[in-house]
């Protein structure tokens, strides 16, 4: 099983939905970054279950503790050990789905693959792996802060038919979570909340779309021609639970254009630098940032594991029908959010240190 994202800062992340607790371990992190537990959580707080009336009622603090890796408040450059508890997990809501297969969900597929499989809360594809993905993210984010003034921004931009208004450019973190549903457009927000609390009610759920923006990142990041940019950070997304779709820039409504129309023009700006009129290419060319926003989307399905009876079969091949018990979001999209974040900050962090490193080579 590949546990493992990134070259040089890496991440490790470890332990199950159900099991005795989740995590992750950093190794490449760069020393003498200030850290606390305090500012890892605060985007664990963001990721948690129970958080408000639209998510999961699984009621878990996901509490951080640092293991390993730092000193009196800095990281000294050895692996970084993360640790979140699970408090309440409630393993019998799962007994049934021991011997039946939640329609799109990973019990049939795991089944196939390992021919064994942790069947409380799913295990390894239970989205509870992501808390390891967040809290390497906020250090990542730390490191972009710090060394390139790399600010990374994710929000919901559309949940079922239901689409806010953003400007990428200029939307805040305040503005995000100024709702529970995390859509900076207030006004359609109010709309979503309403859409997930009624399709909830119903045991039946929805999906949407997040959008990320990454803003100052530096020019000349990713690696081609495999390692471009836009391929890790697709790579990145799709890992995600749920995930079934990325977009960057102008995405697949740029296949409506035509060459010219679609086409970032150059300009000198005030300041002598290269720049691009509009960003269609959505912050990357030839796999390398060229210093406009990066900007991404991602799709995600609606949750699978639902409370309505649907039609499945159990590992003995027989026809069957199951009602899925448990705590569940009926929307994944709200603590999506800084899941996406995480995974765009820990890719531009792994690119940024091997540009750094390269520079260094060359001597530049």
């Amino acid at each position: 099983m590949s546990s493992s994202f990134g070259h040089l800062f890496r991440i490790t992340t470890y332990g199950e939905s159900h099991g005795g607790g989740v995590g992750v371990v950093i190794d490449g992190c760069p020393p003498m970054v200030e850290i606390s537990e305090d500012e890892i959580q605060v985007d664990l707080d963001r990721r948690r279950p129970g958080q408000s009336k639209i998510t999961t009622p699984r009621k878990e603090s996901d509490r951080c503790e640092i293991l390993s890796g730092t000193f009196e408040g800095k990281t000294t450059g050895t692996p970084i050990s993360i640790l979140v508890r699970n408090k309440d997990a409630r393993s019998k809501d799962y007994s049934e789905m021991a011997t039946t297969y939640r329609p799109s969900h990973a019990d049939a597929t795991y089944d196939a693959k390992y021919g064994i499989r942790n069947y409380q809360g799913g295990g390894r594809s239970s989205a509870r792996e992501t808390i390891g993905r967040v809290a390497a993210g906020a250090i990542a984010k730390k490191i972009l802060k710090q060394v390139a003034g790399v600010e990374v921004i994710g929000y919901v931009k559309r949940i079922k038919d239901l689409e806010g208004v953003v400007n990428p450019d200029t939307v805040t973190l305040e503005q995000v979570e100024s709702n529970i549903v995390r859509c900076p457009d207030s006004n359609v927000a109010e709309q979503m909340i309403s859409k997930i609390e009624a399709i909830g009610k119903q045991g039946d759920s929805i999906g949407g779309v997040v959008e990320c923006v990454a803003r100052s990142v530096p020019k000349g990041l990713g690696e081609p021609v495999f390692d471009k940019l836009e391929a890790d950070l697709a790579k990145a997304a799709m890992s995600l639970p749920a995930s079934k779709g990325f977009e960057i820039g102008s995405g697949f409504a740029g296949t409506f254009m035509t060459g010219s129309e679609h086409n970032d023009e150059f300009y000198i700006d005030e300041n002598g630098n290269t720049r691009t009129r509009t960003n269609r290419s959505g912050g990357t060319q030839g796999g390398i940032s060229n210093g406009e926003n990066i900007i991404i989307r991602v799709a995600f399905k609606p949750t699978a594991t639902i409370r309505k009876e649907q039609k499945t079969v159990n590992n003995s091949g027989e026809e069957t029908t199951l009602a899925a018990r448990g705590r569940h979001d009926p929307c994944v999209l709200p603590r999506a959010v800084p899941m996406v974040e995480a995974m765009v900050a820990l890719v531009l962090c792994d690119h940024l240190m091997r540009q750094e490193g390269q520079c260094s080579v060359l001597g530049s």
